[in-house]
């Protein structure tokens, strides 16, 4: 088999889909008989890839390309381009549609599509298959009407509806500003025809499809379009074979109006799961940032959320923000840790090329690592040495945290200081594990209690007794007490975690 165009791109990991390729391939008209799709992961050995490619005997080779598949990327081209050098490289995506804030990468491509490419890249390739190579190596997408766009859901095959995640939007763009975010370049947002969009919804779930992701950036702004939709997939929680239905929005955290309560209410477990930006409490953070979030009510629809529903919440914090500190980013966790969202996806602030946060790195003394994704190393209120305690805080909060293996024990690890307690606990374990990654379940119980029983004042049966019902939970038999060997510990709570409030509080 052979295709004069391919469409690429490295995923993060196999379950993700490339939602963006099959827009392209979906509105390429007749091109589309002499186009395939090709996905690969970054963990694919750059000479794989580019001999795969190679094989289809392509004239152009077509790349999106993100933050995190940029380094991958950029060493499938050197390939391509050593041993091809006549195959037609373009680019398009967020990290190259920024001028002039562009990676290396677009030095070894022959074009650039910036900005949104479903009309501009079939042009390109119409232009290029007839030998009317364009002037400009960089292109200004044509931004569309949304109805005039060939809906990409038919793409999705078998094996995607199988073994990946469906990616689907009801709007696109974004009316908020925050800085942190590309999508504040958008001027406003706006929705598909919702007739149009639900039928191609039915076909997929017809066809099998039972995980829908959604990526509208706010799902919860029109209302009315919002309760259509999550009334669409209502309807099919009561079929016989709706099992595995679920379905995720990214919500507006102050915005949940009793239209949509009255829904949310009625999505029975692990169908329903919200992704929700808070990022931070600190109002002076906020309005530095020019981030619109009323506190009071952010935090009243979370605890409505986790008392009156049965929804999954991921709620988002970022540390490193212009403006912000240890200690108000640590506030900001005990706030939202009291909420009880099922996971707390702790993220350190990334530059994205062409956001508006930029303006504030000469002020704030933003440093950034020059290396994808860009994490910001330091700021002028927070040190490096902060900003890596807190990265490990995040990956150990992560393993035992986020993965509700410790949905008994973690209330006593925390205690009423949530924050400072975690963070001794991370800061002790880094010390002894050195390694933030691949610790086996069953060390993991060892850890926590070692680490829980030395530092922290918890009595030891109560520990035992919350450790044993998390352990049978995770499918684990027998007794712990035999695991743990009963390891005779020291303690040394209140000397340690009164240094760590001091360190909060410097």
């Amino acid at each position: 088999m052979t295709s004069e165009v391919v469409l690429t791109t490295l995923n993060s990991r196999y379950i993700h889909s490339s939602f963006s390729l099959r827009y392209l391939y979906a509105n390429l008209g007749e091109l589309q008989q002499r186009t395939s799709i090709k996905e690969f992961t970054i963990h694919d050995r750059a000479i794989d890839v580019a001999e795969k490619l190679l094989k289809l005997k392509p004239k152009i080779i077509g790349f999106s390309v993100y933050i995190w598949n940029v380094e991958e990327t950029t060493a499938v081209i050197k390939l391509l381009k050593t041993i091809r050098p006549a195959v037609m490289v373009v680019l398009g995506g967020p990290e190259v549609s920024h001028i002039p804030d562009q990676p290396d990468v677009v030095a070894d491509a022959d074009y650039v599509i910036k900005g949104p490419g479903e009309s501009s890249f079939k042009a390109l390739c119409e232009q290029l298959l007839n030998h009317q190579a364009p002037a400009q190596r960089v292109i200004n997408g044509v931004p569309q009407a949304l109805e005039e766009l060939v809906m990409p859901y038919q793409y999705y095959d078998e094996e995607d509806i199988r073994n990946r995640i469906i990616y689907v939007e009801a709007s696109r763009g974004c009316p908020f500003k925050c800085e942190f975010c590309l999508s504040s370049l958008d001027k406003t947002s706006k929705t598909f025809t919702l007739d149009r969009f639900l039928v191609e919804m039915d076909r997929l779930y017809q066809k099998g499809a039972r995980n829908f992701k959604f990526i509208d950036r706010t799902f919860n702004l029109k209302i009315a379009h919002s309760t259509t939709i999550l009334q669409f997939f209502l309807d099919r929680m009561d079929t016989s074979n709706s099992d595995g239905l679920m379905v995720h929005f990214e919500v507006i955290p102050d915005r949940l109006p009793n239209a949509l309560k009255a829904l949310l209410v009625q999505f029975p477990a692990n169908a329903l799961q919200f992704e929700v930006g808070v990022q931070t409490f600190d109002p002076e953070v906020q309005s530095l940032i020019s981030r619109r979030q009323d506190n009071q009510q952010t935090k009243a629809n979370l605890k409505w959320l986790r008392t009156e529903t049965q929804a999954h919440i991921h709620a988002d914090l970022i540390f490193g923000l212009p403006g912000d500190t240890l200690t108000g980013f640590a506030e900001s966790f005990d706030q939202l840790y009291q909420l009880g969202p099922q996971e707390i996806q702790l993220g350190i602030l990334k530059r994205l090329r062409g956001a508006p946060i930029n303006r504030h790195t000469q002020d704030h003394h933003m440093k950034y690592s020059p290396a994808p994704p860009y994490t910001v190393l330091q700021t002028k209120d927070i040190s490096f040495e902060e900003l890596q305690r807190v990265g490990r805080f995040a990956r150990y909060w992560d393993i035992f945290g986020n993965q509700g293996r410790f949905k008994n024990t973690l209330s006593l690890l925390m205690g009423e200081q949530p924050f400072a307690r975690f963070m001794l606990f991370s800061d002790s374990l880094f010390e002894q594990e050195q390694s933030t990654w691949k610790i086996a379940l069953r060390r993991q119980f060892k850890l926590i209690y070692k680490m829980a029983t030395q530092l922290f004042q918890i009595d030891q049966h109560s520990l035992l007794r919350a450790l044993q019902k998390d352990y049978e939970l995770n499918g684990e038999k027998g007794q712990l007490k035999k695991l743990l060997a009963l390891e005779t510990t020291t303690k040394k709570p209140q000397k340690n975690l009164r240094q760590t409030r001091h360190t909060l509080q410097q």
